[in-house]
């Protein structure tokens, strides 16, 4: 079962500050989970395939075509700044 130390670990590594009710809450919330999935673990799938998705899909990408693409003239013309057919942002990383 899940402990209020549990629950303030996780709270810390998602650096998350919870008051003592939210605390509380979430012992109650994870627990009650914890508890469904030992519900499930009883079903008996002995029978079940081993399965990675539920439907049958294999390769769902389209064929590469090439195909036209925005006109840079006229995307370089939302630009705030260019700068030699691109667009110019600022700097975000200091040296």
């Amino acid at each position: 079962m899940i402990t209020r130390a549990d629950v303030l670990h996780v709270a810390e590594l998602a650096r998350l500050e919870l008051t003592p009710d939210e605390q509380e809450q979430f012992i109650v919330q994870l627990n009650s989970i914890l508890t469904y999935i030992e519900k499930l673990s009883e079903l008996d799938t002995t029978d079940v395939e081993p399965t990675s998705h539920v439907l049958p899909l294999a390769n769902v990408f389209r064929d590469d075509a090439v195909q036209p693409s925005l006109d840079r003239d006229l995307a370089l013309q939302n630009a705030p700044q260019e700068s030699h057919a691109f667009f110019k942002v600022p700097r975000i990383i200091e040296e």
